[in-house]
């Protein structure tokens, strides 16, 4: 059975298009992610072009080649070396179609067998069968897991719009089809948030609406969860959840002691006191108290009613870092957000515990003011002096086998 078939009986069966995202999500995360570094390769090619110029009139002139000439074609060498990470990055995805497309196979299989039995069947029988199945899909998809950060690709500017502080980013929810891309120029004040139809029209500056939220925000630390906008109402620790398609205000609740104003920012300022963020494991808050002697905190929240449901006391003094997000229950901290900033400290929250870490970025427009993972694409989104600007990220990954 062709693939669509099979999707477009599984809908059928189920009565609900969400039960057949997970595949579809896992095909958009690859396109996407093929589509940057294929680019990459591009840009890269031209270097490659000149290397081999080099050392051809190298190898038949051994003598042309001088000490600054084998400087130059050694620095030239070296610039190529962060085209392997973006091959390996080829490889693991060439490996996880083989996966899919196994367990397509396997699903199409199964449903051609529904589909000549739905006489014997009534809707409940169906639609159990049908969550089974989903079921089997999803967890073939969490074989991928999570993983502990272990490098950041080079950056991808995607585009240079707005202002110098700024945040954009696309939703963050698991499983999800939407493709809208968010921008939210500005770090206080601001209302106004621009919604594209496609991550295409965002580079264009074309096909958006406009939102106009009933309260102004403050600091660059928001986040599109499963719909809706978390942000930060101006001057106040107030967190306010916005849903795009209803235009109207869920939910406010107040963060229990968090500073607010620029008591406690990031290194940059900007009324940074708190920062919303989402990862594999849900909606999480980033802040500190005067009670915490401005080290960085971290709550766990409920996406609902805001309610916060475990809190952590990280040690950091957040006005050291630079930026932070979290990946996997695990809070990565940046140590500037200026040029020559790394990644300096990870807070793993299912342990409770700490370390310094040592994973260099390039910080390319030298002054970062928003710096968010998105677990549905796994990249990093960043606003960089004006610039929007994406990483790849590597993780360190153990795929789990059927009997785990």
């Amino acid at each position: 059975m062709h693939l669509f078939s099979a999707m477009f009986l599984l809908v059928m069966l189920a009565g609900m298009p969400g039960e057949v995202q997970n595949i579809s999500q896992s095909m958009e995360v690859l396109d996407l992610r093929t589509f940057r570094d294929l680019q990459y390769v591009k840009n890269t090619e031209g270097l490659m072009k000149v290397v081999d110029g080099k050392l051809k009139v190298a190898s038949e002139n051994p003598r042309s080649l001088n000490p600054k000439g084998f400087q130059e074609v050694k620095d030239k060498v070296n610039q190529l070396l962060p085209l392997l990470p973006v091959l390996e990055q080829y490889k693991a995805d060439a490996k996880m179609i083989l996966r899919l497309r196994e367990e397509v196979r396997n699903l199409s299989l199964v449903l051609m067998a529904i589909q000549e039995e739905m006489g014997a069947y009534d809707y409940e029988e169906l639609r159990q069968r049908v969550l089974l199945l989903e079921t089997r899909l999803h967890s073939c998809m969490q074989k991928l897991g999570c993983g502990k950060l272990t490098g950041v690709s080079n950056p991808i500017t995607v585009r240079a719009s707005g202002s110098r502080f700024g945040s954009w980013m696309t939703d963050t929810m698991i499983p999800s089809s939407d493709n809208r891309v968010w921008s939210m120029d500005g770090y206080f004040k601001g209302r106004r948030v621009l919604e594209y139809r496609t991550m295409s029209d965002f580079m264009k500056g074309q096909n958006f609406v406009q939102h106009l939220l009933p309260h102004p925000w403050a600091g660059t630390g928001h986040v599109v969860y499963n719909g809706s906008l978390y942000y930060n109402k101006y001057q106040s620790n107030i967190i306010i959840k916005y849903h795009f398609r209803s235009r109207s205000v869920l939910v406010q609740r107040s963060l229990s002691g968090a500073g607010y104003n620029n008591t406690f920012p990031y290194s940059w300022g900007g009324s940074s006191d708190i920062d919303l963020m989402a990862d594999e494991n849900g909606l999480w808050a980033v802040y500190t108290t005067i009670n915490n002697a401005g080290n960085i905190v971290i709550s766990r929240l409920e996406p609902q009613s805001l309610e916060i449901l475990q809190t952590w006391d990280t040690g950091f003094p957040k006005r050291s870092a630079g930026e932070s997000f979290m990946i996997c229950g695990t809070l990565y901290v940046t140590n500037s957000h200026l040029a020559g900033a790394k990644i300096y400290f990870a807070y793993y929250t299912n342990t409770s515990s700490y370390e310094y870490t040592d994973i260099p970025f390039h910080n390319q427009y030298s002054h970062i003011s928003m710096m968010d993972y998105n677990p549905r694409e796994r990249v990093l989104y960043t606003w960089n002096n004006g610039h929007q600007v994406l990483y790849n990220v590597t993780l360190f990954q153990v795929i789990k086998t059927s009997g785990d």
